[in-house]
């Protein structure tokens, strides 16, 4: 019997949820569960994209690797996210350097920078599916930002030589995103989006061509840790040399350290119908993906069959709401009251993990046992790169590990029991702040 709810409660075990992800999913691998007795050089707790990016590095490098995953692969946020492949940390570059020294931000970015360029690697490497597509747009929901965004798009250009991102003005911005509702803001061409889904998939056929195995429905139920490691799940057991936790917010109490730095919260997505060519242009002119300065983020894009894919909404108890295709269709309206007409057919929730920082969480819990996670909403290229660190680690240079290891990701005050309560009561204030 398991003992995380969130694994169990808002969705039917061992499928995916009715989100527009999976009702378009291609290449999706039928794997059987563990049963009986294995053994493995790795073991990989979570099928997401940390965990299967780990997964294919290390078959790569030659380790025998098997990937539990409690349902499918990329069935929690790898699979149901904004699909927004973003540049850098979670954390704008200009916070990171007031956060830590000028070295270890310069280091951070250089590893925000080759996470971003593995996914379009990967992306290209195994022919996935995905939909990339280039372009992301941050919108200023009040003018007082206007000013950062022009000194932040500065600060990149000439400090950190990316010459991919730019300042757009007011008038601009209200083209580029078709609503009045915002101000000026960015526009990063070195930044995109994507179906995180079949992105998932596409480096799960590759992690298995490459020799990983990978079993599904296999929720890990308790892990005897030492040298080698058992894992038990309801009809097996796994012996491995390292174990390396992938769960992001699925974790539980399956190691509870991981619990006091990374917190789950709940997180919505919208699909309409499709939409003709003349709106879908009117609504993002470029075909960029957009998220807004609010602290609790909108963030839109539309999708290669033209529909409006929104994303609004946060909750932090353990249960989604029973409507969250109205519970998202207000914030969309807010922003494009055009779209009160079009169908929402599709409406899903997630569970993604933050920090109390918004940086990731990496830690070296043994010799043989790590985890990185706490993506904080910038899962879908820094997962994979954790992915990629943590095989590296596990070979025995850690180097970019241990520079992500000395983020700040202090612990939530209150421990499990009062972080959501506390988190509920910063998000309402953060939330007032927005409308004010």
């Amino acid at each position: 019997m398991s003992s995380n709810p969130l694994l169990h409660l808002n969705d039917p075990d061992g499928t995916y949820p009715p989100s527009w992800y999976a009702a378009t999913a291609v290449g999706v691998p039928e794997t059987q569960p563990l049963e009986g007795d294995h053994r493995c050089d790795v073991a990989v707790i979570g099928g997401g994209f940390t965990g299967l990016s780990a997964a294919l590095h290390l078959a790569e490098r030659g380790y025998s690797v098997s990937l539990l995953d409690a349902h499918r692969i990329g069935w929690g946020a790898s699979g149901r996210n904004g699909g927004q492949v973003g540049t850098g940390q979670r954390v704008a570059q200009d916070d990171l350097e007031q956060k830590v020294d000028h070295g270890l931000a310069r280091a951070a970015w250089q590893i925000a920078q080759e996470a971003k360029a593995l996914v379009k690697d990967l992306i290209a490497r195994h022919q996935i599916p995905c939909d990339y597509r280039d372009g992301l747009i941050h919108a200023n929901h009040r003018r007082r930002y206007d000013r950062h965004s022009r000194q932040f798009a500065e600060l990149l250009n000439e400090k950190y030589d990316y010459g991919q991102i730019r300042y757009v003005p007011p008038d601009k911005m209200q083209t580029l995103v078709g609503c009045k509702d915002y101000s000026a803001g960015t526009l990063d061409m070195g930044a995109g989006h994507l179906h995180p889904l079949n992105y998932a998939l596409g480096i799960a056929r590759a992690a298995m061509a490459a020799g990983a195995d990978i079993f599904e429905r296999s929720e890990v139920t308790r892990i005897d840790l030492g040298e080698p490691a058992r894992l038990y799940t309801a009809q097996g057991c796994l012996m491995a040399r390292y174990v390396l936790y992938a769960c992001n917010g699925y974790i539980g109490p399956l190691e509870k350290s991981i619990g006091q730095h990374v917190m789950p919260i709940n997180n919505y997505i919208i699909a309409t119908e499709p939409l003709d060519d003349d709106t879908v242009h009117r609504l993002i002119a470029n075909g960029a993906c957009v998220s807004d300065s609010r602290f609790v983020v909108n963030y839109f894009r539309c999708s290669a069959d033209n529909r409006m894919l929104f994303g609004g909404g946060e909750s932090y108890g353990y249960r989604f709401p029973r409507d969250i295709k109205a519970f998202v269709r207000r914030y969309m309206l807010r922003i494009y009251p055009n779209l009160k007409d079009a169908k929402v057919e599709y409406g899903w929730g997630g569970t993604l993990a933050i920090t109390m920082s918004r940086l990731p969480y990496f830690q070296r819990h043994s010799a043989n046992v790590f985890s990185a996670s706490g993506y904080s909403g910038s899962g879908v290229a820094l997962a994979t790169g954790a992915g990629a660190m943590l095989a590296e680690a596990v070979d025995g240079v850690a180097s970019r590990f241990d520079i992500m290891n000395r983020l700040p990701t202090p612990r939530f005050p209150g421990g499990s029991t009062f972080r959501s309560p506390l988190l509920a009561l910063a998000m309402a204030w953060y939330a007032m702040r927005d409308r004010l």
